[in-house]
């Protein structure tokens, strides 16, 4: 079996178009439906259904490409394994929340990119929808989400956990002193928010929207760190992860209410599409947010 055969298969599935694939590898259009027909033809197997200019995996495809993938690992492994010195190398594209960024690149990632001087990271902030167009098209290899927990059998969770949440306030507030607090009296308050629609703004809207409630805030940005630190200037209250406020937390400019009729279930997850191959440099990166993003 031709190992180019399978590299040109694997670029096909990913990408769902020949068009792409070619493209990507350097062919001719005519060159990867050539690679494609000795493959079904030495499988057997009809590997990919064309129907009006698009082109979609068969079941039999599916399971091909699960071998495929793993052919295509171990001839790297083998190569890698071989090679007198590893030095990975190449373009790996991120999709995340915009809160996720600070804590992503805080303290380590120096250490990542001497380690691995060769791979090139770019991050698009971009809200869950988004992302998931963008893993869906192959124009990201991983997503780093902050929402309700998503399970799709067509995607792969490398890491995940569940993120608490609270609403905040200066330490001088006057609702600091408070053990209890219900959701109708936040309202009352100025609050600075991230922006409409994105993650867990999404999900306070929902939840408010839910008992008949709408908060209208008198700043929306997208950077959550700089909203914590309005909020310790004594500016408003706000709606934010606890990994965003436990720096203000520990000392001592912000407080965490306890607001007992409000509760919002947000998931950090890290994945990937099942059919996307994972490379030495995406396992490097998978591997760098994991031990950055989660805890444990």
């Amino acid at each position: 079996m031709d190992l180019k055969n399978l590299t040109t298969f694997i670029h096909v599935a990913e990408l769902n178009s020949f068009t792409k694939a070619a493209g990507v590898l350097g062919y001719s259009q005519s060159t990867v439906s050539f690679q494609i027909r000795q493959l079904e033809t030495e499988l057997d197997a009809l590997l990919f259904e064309r129907i009006n200019h698009t082109v979609a995996l068969t079941e039999k495809g599916r399971e091909v490409l699960d071998y495929a993938h793993r052919i295509r690992r171990m001839t790297l492994e083998l190569t890698e394994n071989m090679a007198k010195r590893q030095e990975l190398k190449g373009h790996i594209r991120l999709a995340m929340a915009d809160s996720l960024c600070d804590s992503l690149f805080d303290g380590n990632f120096p250490d990542f990119c001497r380690q691995h001087p060769g791979i090139m990271l770019k991050i698009t902030a971009a809200g869950t929808d988004e992302m998931f167009r963008l893993v869906n098209h192959n124009e990201a290899d991983a997503i780093l989400t902050l929402d309700s927990h998503i399970y799709n059998r067509e995607y792969v969770i490398f890491r995940e956990e569940k993120v608490k949440m609270h609403f905040i306030a200066s330490a001088s507030c006057p609702l600091a002193g408070r053990s209890s607090l219900s959701v109708v009296e936040l309202l009352s308050w100025p609050f600075l928010l991230t922006e409409k629609g994105m993650s867990y703004r999404r999900l306070l809207d929902e939840g408010l929207a839910e008992r008949s409630l709408e908060v209208t805030p008198i700043l929306e940005m997208g950077s959550a760190r700089l909203i914590c630190s309005l909020i310790g200037e004594g500016t408003g209250i706000s709606f934010l992860p606890d990994y965003v406020t436990q720096q203000d937390v520990e000392a001592g400019a912000i407080v965490r209410l306890n607001v007992a009729d409000f509760e919002v279930e947000i998931w950090k997850q890290l994945l990937y599409h099942r059919d996307k191959w994972v490379s030495p440099q995406l396992e490097a990166v998978l591997d760098y947010c994991g031990k950055r993003e989660f805890n444990g």
